[in-house]
Formats: C-alpha cells, structure tokens, sequence
C-alpha cells in the first residue's frame, strides 16, 4: 500500500460524490489513516465513519484561521503526526464579469484561495519539524483556459491562485522535505454540477476531450494519491492535469 502508516487531511471531503471524499476512501485504501474535515452541516464525523472506525472527521472552516490551526492541534493529538495535506475545500458560482458581486468574490475567493493558504500555513510547522510532508492543492483547468464550464471568472482567478501559491510554496519549503503540488481537473461528475449541463450541450463538451468521456472522481482521487506518496518522492511544483485531454498544450 502506497500510503501505509501516514496520516492525511482532506479539505472539503465530506460530500460523498465530490473529489475529496472519492480522495479520502482512496487514501484509506492505501493504507493512511485519514481525517476528513468539513464544515458542521456536511457532517464530517459521518463521512470518515463510512471509511472506518480508525478515520476522523473534524468540523473546520478553512477560511478561518483559528480554525484551521484548531483543527491541526486535534489532528496531532489524535493521530500523534501528520504527513499529508490535500487542500481540496472550494466552491464555485455561474457568474458572467459584469455580474460578479463582492459578496462573491470574498465567497470564492475566501474559500478557494485563502483556505488553501491557511491550511498550508496550519500544517507546515508540524511538516517542517519532522521535515517530511505532502500538500496537494486541488486547481482547475478553469485557471489554465481562463473559464471552465460552470464557473465564472472569479473561479479562475481563485484557482489561478492557488497554482501559484502551491508552486511559491513548493520552491519555499523544498529543503525542509516539503513537496507541494497541483492537480486541475477538468470536467468531472461531482454533485457541484450535477444537473447543471444541458443535454444539448454534451455533445459538443464531449468533442472537446479526447478520451469522450467526463471524468469520475476516482480519477482526480488516484492522481492526488500518485503525488502524496512516495512514488512521487522527486516531484514537486508539479501541475499535474487530469482532464481527459481537453487542454492538451
């Protein structure tokens, strides 16, 4: 098993159709010892008893601070280590420019881009003093094409930056054993835009990805457990796409 005996944090994970619960099962199935966190109405404790007794599940707002470090604090204290990050917590909104409101912006923005930071900055002193770690940040095509499907600009601009923020970290913490890297996924079939696509417009989505199909999480999930493990022990600063070929470049 690829991640026997780690302990791993997943932001957002307690949706069980959505990227970071199908990352969290994948994790567990590897042999980590995983902690999910969420806010209090997705019921983290719930979904982490789905993957077993052994699993956590933590409230958390991510785009709070003294939550976050609140929530490490517990992490090591019931789990007595932390190894791996996946910085997954992010909401998205079908705004045009003109539209987009500073409510929504904060609201994007807030959870996308500074739960990524604040996260990052709860874990590092523990990361650093063992001088291991994994954090992964969960971008998206939308912050590489300038606009994905549903979500609106301020969506690509949040997950822009988390691509730049997870590569400035990853330059920055590297000589502690610190290896921070991006997934962005395209189009794939989470509850966030279940029913939101057209029939009319499938097809013509479908001609624009390679492999014909829209992605299923397990295939987001098994590339952010390729990037936490140790297969990739010299890969940081890495975007790694999972898009099915859509932004072939």
């Amino acid at each position: 098993m690829l991640l026997e005996g780690q302990v791993a944090v997943v932001t957002g994970g307690a949706g069980i159709n959505g990227l970071g619960y199908a990352t969290a099962r994948m994790m567990a199935a590897h042999g980590a010892r995983v902690v999910i966190l969420d806010l209090r109405h997705s019921d983290p404790a719930a979904a982490a008893a789905r993957l077993g007794a052994q699993h956590v599940g933590l409230v958390a707002d991510v785009t709070d601070k003294a939550s976050c470090e609140a929530a490490v604090r517990d992490v090591l204290e019931r789990c007595g280590r932390l190894d791996i990050l996946v910085n997954n917590a992010g909401i998205t909104q079908p705004r045009k420019t003109a539209d987009i409101s500073g409510a929504d912006y904060d609201a994007v923005l807030d959870v996308s881009l500074r739960g990524t930071l604040y996260m990052s900055q709860a874990v590092l002193p523990a990361m650093r003093k063992a001088q291991r770690g994994a954090i992964i940040c969960v971008s998206s095509v939308s912050a590489q094409r300038g606009g994905g499907i549903l979500g609106g600009p301020h969506y690509s601009a949040a997950k822009a930056g988390v691509l730049g923020l997870a590569r400035a970290m990853a330059r920055e913490f590297g000589v502690d054993g610190i290896r921070v890297n991006c997934v962005t996924p395209g189009l794939i079939a989470t509850d966030i835009n279940k029913g939101l696509i057209p029939e009319d417009r499938k097809q013509g989505i479908l001609e624009q990805i390679p492999l014909n199909r829209i992605g299923e999480p397990d295939d987001v999930a098994g590339c952010i457990v390729f990037l936490a493990s140790p297969l990739a022990k010299y890969c940081t600063g890495v975007t790694l796409d999972v898009n099915g070929g859509m932004l072939i470049h």
